[in-house]
């Protein structure tokens, strides 16, 4: 069973059709000792940065999500504004991010950016796999996803790194560390390439270790 974390924020309802259209069985919740017998985690999330912290912290939920995430290793999923969540903080605020990926979100770089490529980065793009990960095992070449982002991810650690996309410059759109992955898209708004992941994700044993 995955457990989808309710913090206030994300599009709930919508990934918990995609897991179930997969014959996937999940659970909406914000109980701890719910989430903490569900085989996996997918922290969801759209909006502030600043907001999403906030209503996480004010969930009670850090503590407990620190010992099954970081102690436990149980499997993570953080989907658009919970990829930047797992990151140390973000430009667009001034809390601080659960750190579990070394990293900041930081804003796109418009001087790189032509006339024609606007902020927020809104629609349609090709993703390329830069490696081997829980999440691609069932991605097709050519696969796209539904992005809605004004702000990217900035990895130290070029490994955690498994996804990028081109908007304007190539930037990092997928992230694994061990147990922690995270996408910048949307799989449950991706139609087919959406499933592919999510079915990837679920399937795979535990997430890959790092060298």
């Amino acid at each position: 069973m995955i457990g989808i974390i309710d913090y206030g924020l994300g599009n709930l309802a919508s990934i918990r059709n995609m897991l179930k259209r997969l014959e996937i069985e999940s659970v909406i919740s914000s109980e701890a000792n719910v989430l903490a017998r569900a085989d996996k985690l997918i922290l969801p999330g759209v909006g502030a940065f600043d907001s999403g912290m906030a209503n996480l912290t004010s969930s009670g939920l850090i503590d407990s999500l620190n010992e099954m995430v970081l102690q436990d290793k149980k499997p993570i999923l953080g989907i658009c504004l919970g990829v930047q969540l797992l990151t140390e903080g973000s430009d667009e605020g001034r809390l601080p991010g659960l750190g579990w990926i070394k990293g900041r979100t930081i804003a796109f770089d418009r001087s790189r950016l032509s006339p024609t490529e606007r902020v927020p980065n809104m629609g349609w793009r090709y993703v390329d796999a830069t490696r081997d990960s829980s999440l691609s095992q069932n991605l097709e070449i050519d696969s796209r996803f539904y992005f809605v982002h004004s702000f990217h991810l900035d990895c130290y650690n070029k490994h955690d790194v498994i996804f990028t996309a081109t908007h304007g410059y190539s930037f990092a759109v997928g992230v694994e560390h061990e147990n922690i992955s995270g996408v910048q898209f949307h799989p449950e708004k991706s139609h087919k390439f959406g499933m592919a992941l999510l079915k990837s994700w679920q399937s795979s044993a535990h997430s890959q270790q790092q060298d």
